[in-house]
C-alpha cells in the first residue's frame, strides 16, 4: 500500500493543525488520560483548588507512525516526520488554534483550551512518563483544560478516548512511492499526483 509523508505548506495560512478533536478512535491509537485534583497532586505535588481541574492529557502526533486512510477506492497511509510535527506544534499556538476544539470532527465545541504542549525529547525523563505514557521521541503531547461539562463527562465515561487533528497538509513523495513514477507516461503520473493531493486536501479540510 502506498505511503505518503505529509508536509507543511507555510505559504498557505491554513496549513498545519487548525484544531484538535476529541474522538472515540484516535488515529494515534493512544487514549488520553483524565486528571483530577487528587491524581495531579500525587503525581506532580502542586497545590490545587478545591474543585477538579478537568485536564486531559494525550498524544497528538507520533513521528513516522503510518496512519491508514481510505477515500472512495483509494487506500493509503500517511505519516509525519519529527520536523513537521515540531513545526506544526509551533504554528498551532502562533495562530491561536489552541482555543479551537471539535467533537468527533463533526461540531465545534466551546470551553476546551490547550494549556500545555511539548515535544518528547527524553523518553525516560519526560513528563508523559509520569502519567504512564510510553511514546517515541518527537511525539507531540498536549494537556487540555475542559470546562465544557458535557465533553468532560464523555471523556470520563470512556466515550471519548483521544485526540485527532484537523488541518491542512500537502503530500511529499519519497522513495517508497517509486511505483507511482513507473506507472506510465509523465502526463499520467502528474494526473495521479493531482488526484492524491486532492484526496489529502479532503482529509484535512
Amino acid at each position: 500500500m502506498k505511503v505518503y509523508e505529509v508536509i507543511l505548506d507555510e505559504e498557505n495560512i491554513n496549513s498545519g493543525v487548525n484544531a484538535i478533536s476529541l474522538v472515540n478512535s484516535p488515529a494515534m491509537e493512544l487514549d488520553f488520560i483524565t486528571l483530577s485534583k487528587n491524581e495531579e497532586q500525587k503525581a506532580i505535588n502542586i497545590k490545587l483548588a478545591d474543585e477538579d481541574r478537568h485536564i486531559l492529557m494525550g498524544a497528538v502526533l507520533i513521528p513516522n507512525k503510518p496512519i491508514y486512510r481510505k477515500l472512495e477506492s483509494e487506500e493509503f497511509y500517511i505519516l509525519f516526520s519529527k520536523e513537521t510535527i515540531r513545526r506544526a506544534s509551533e504554528l498551532y499556538f502562533m495562530r491561536n488554534n489552541h482555543l479551537k476544539s471539535t467533537l468527533e470532527h463533526n461540531q465545534s465545541i466551546k470551553g476546551i483550551t490547550t494549556v500545555e504542549s511539548w515535544i518528547v525529547e527524553d523518553a525516560e525523563m519526560d513528563k508523559s512518563k509520569m502519567y504512564g505514557f510510553s511514546v517515541p521521541l518527537g511525539t507531540w503531547m498536549v494537556s487540555q483544560k475542559v470546562e465544557n461539562e458535557e465533553a468532560w463527562q464523555l471523556a470520563k465515561s470512556g466515550e471519548l478516548k483521544g485526540f485527532s487533528i484537523e488541518g491542512y497538509f500537502m503530500p511529499e513523495f519519497r522513495e517508497q512511492l517509486n511505483n507511482l513514477t513507473k506507472a506510465g507516461p509523465i502526463d499520467d503520473y502528474e494526473a495521479k499526483l493531482e488526484s492524491v493531493q486532492e484526496l489529502l486536501k479532503q482529509i484535512y479540510e
